[in-house]
């Protein structure tokens, strides 16, 4: 084994194919490119999205609240049709509304809090949810398991390939991050030549990856080093 400074490579790999696009490089120049897969599809032909959260907390609230405000502004105006003065809080407020500009800094603060929350609803009904799970690929040659959807937990996937990459002789530890468009694993050889431990780390992991069945193959990124002597 070399005694030589603390080393690092950082190894860039697609992980969604098998055919080569173009060219290698040698180990040294540390960069291989395969063809990506096509996008996975589901029973009817069409592609494999992401999970939707049904946002239950937030809708909960919204519900709650637009509910408490409704029933006591209804209960206001009955009451004041039945010939009793309105609440104080509904005087105050149209008080408020008649006597203050529209520059005026607590007019603006309540817009842009209306606006924020506003947005942020939005956001929550626009957006799927649910980042930690990731979709996977339909399962084939059964009919009717067609339509059947399954998603894997980032962590999950994380712990899956993690096991793999400390199968690989010379990794001291790992550490593997999934995220919806890549793999990130940052290793620690402490024997054996670095290049041929990300050789083998990349194979690993790329046959780990490509076994974790998702419908979307993200991209690999291996960052292999030497631990710090002392």
């Amino acid at each position: 084994m070399r005694e030589t400074e603390p080393e690092s490579i950082t190894q860039p790999l697609a992980t969604e194919g098998d055919l080569p696009s173009g060219p290698e490089q040698s180990a040294s120049g540390a960069s291989h490119t395969y063809q990506a897969d096509a996008t996975a599809v589901d029973g009817d032909g069409r592609p494999v999205h992401r999970f939707w959260s049904a946002r239950r907390v937030a809708a909960g609230i919204v519900a709650l609240l637009a509910a408490a405000a409704t029933g006591l502004l209804l209960y206001d105006v009955a009451a004041v049709r039945a010939d009793r003065p309105a609440m104080r809080w509904r005087r105050r407020l149209a008080d408020e509304l008649a006597t203050r500009h529209l520059d005026d800094t607590w007019m603006i603060a309540g817009a842009a809090v209306a606006m924020a929350i506003g947005l942020w609803l939005i956001a929550l009904a626009a957006t799927p949810g649910l980042r930690s799970l990731l979709p996977m690929r339909p399962p084939t040659g059964d009919p009717g398991a067609a339509h059947i959807r399954a998603g894997l937990g980032r962590s999950a996937a994380a712990l899956v390939l993690r096991d793999r990459a400390m199968e690989v002789p010379g990794v001291q530890s790992v550490r593997v991050d999934v995220s919806r468009r890549q793999v990130n694993a940052q290793a620690r050889a402490h024997f054996r030549d670095i290049d041929e431990v990300r050789a083998d780390l990349d194979a690993a992991l790329t046959d780990g990856v490509r076994q974790l069945g998702l419908a979307r193959q993200p991209v690999l990124f291996v960052h292999v080093r030497r631990p710090k002597k002392g």
